[in-house]
This record gives C-alpha cells, structure tokens and sequence, in this order.
C-alpha cells in the first residue's frame, strides 16, 4: 500500500510502501463499529445512582383509604407509579459497562480503520514532526502551512516540546501508537503518521 509523503507544506512529495498487513486490509464495518463501542464504554465510570422506592423521602402514611374514592389502591407515595417515587430498576454507582474486546478483533479492528482512512486519503506520511520550543504558536503555524485543521498526529516519540506546544491546540491530538485509539482515529479528518511510527504500528497490529 503506497501512502503520501508530505513535506513541510503539507504537499505530496512522494509515494511511501506501508505493509499491506496493516494499510491494506478490506473494511469490516460491523468489527469496527464493536470495538468504538467497546472503547466508548470502557471509558465509562458509572458514577450515577438513582433512587429505588425505599431510599426516596417519604411518608410511609396510606395517602388515602382502601375503598369508596374510585381511585386505584395506594399504600405509600414512594411507589413508582406515582410522581417523585422510587425507580423499578435504579442506576447504581457500581454498574459496570466494560464490553471485551479480545486481542486479536482489536488489532484486525485497528487495521481496517487505518486501511480505510489510506483509501480515503486521509491519512499520510511525514519524515518527522517536531518543534524547536514549548510554543503553541508555533506548531499552529506549521498546520496552517500544511492547511490541517483537525489532524491527529502518531509519533513514533513526543517529546516535551511536541507535547506542550500542542495540547492547547482543540482539534489537534499527538500521541504515540501505543496510545492511538479507535475513537480518535475516527474522530479527526486527517491523520499524520511518522515513518518510525509506521513500524511501530505494523508490529502492533499486523
């Protein structure tokens, strides 16, 4: 699979081979909509909690008698059929909403996604991607000549430069492959990949 190779004015220079193993695999839509659900949901913390009848605040007092006001029976304004009482089946803090992805969906998964985005062109290659200082600005401007505006960037190292410079940047994510996720590489419409990354991610996920 042949991928282009950007210069510093985010122009295609070249062709560059990527391993097939990893760039050139058919789409599989229903692994990779499993494994961005599964992703989304081991990132839940499950901190809501909703009340059942019992730990609502209320009179335990029959709200009126059994018989002769053509109303339906109640005994306590706690029930769920009224307004303000408990839940049936309440939320609890300790829900658990991890869903199990096995090792071997995960990488075949990853690789479809980074397939799809080579046929789409949305993905490409540089040489390397650094910074000489801590500075916002100046890794703002070198999108900006690049004409990148929502872009995730996979370095095979982020230094600390690299790092700081862009983490105030709102649509611009760097990371390692070791933490490139399914989400993300969904999420932004460019993804830029160094060609020591490239190796990294092929003995990741071919």
């Amino acid at each position: 699979m042949q991928l282009e190779l950007l210069n510093e004015q985010g122009q295609a220079s070249s062709k560059f081979d990527a391993p097939e193993t990893v760039f050139g695999r058919a789409y599989n839509e229903d692994l990779v909509h499993q494994i961005v659900v599964a992703y989304q949901a081991n990132a839940r913390q499950g901190t809501r909690a909703q009340k059942d009848r019992e730990q609502v605040k209320h009179s335990t007092k029959k709200p009126f008698k059994q018989k002769g006001t053509g109303r339906a029976r109640a005994g306590m304004t706690s029930s769920p059929l009224w307004r303000g009482g408990g839940r049936i089946f309440p939320n609890m803090p300790d829900e658990n909403f991890t869903q199990k992805i096995n090792k071997k969906m995960y990488r075949a998964g990853m690789a479809s996604i980074f397939s799809q985005l080579a046929r789409e062109g949305r993905l490409a290659v540089v040489d390397s991607l650094t910074v000489e200082a801590p500075k916002t600005k100046l890794l703002a401007a070198k999108f900006k000549a690049m004409n990148l505006h929502s872009v995730l960037v996979i370095s095979d190292q982020v230094d600390d430069n690299l790092y700081l410079a862009s983490r105030n940047l709102p649509n611009v994510l760097v990371v390692e492959p070791r933490y490139a996720d399914p989400l993300s590489l969904v999420h932004y419409k460019k993804v830029l990949v160094t060609k020591a990354a490239i190796d990294q991610l092929k003995e990741m996920f071919a």
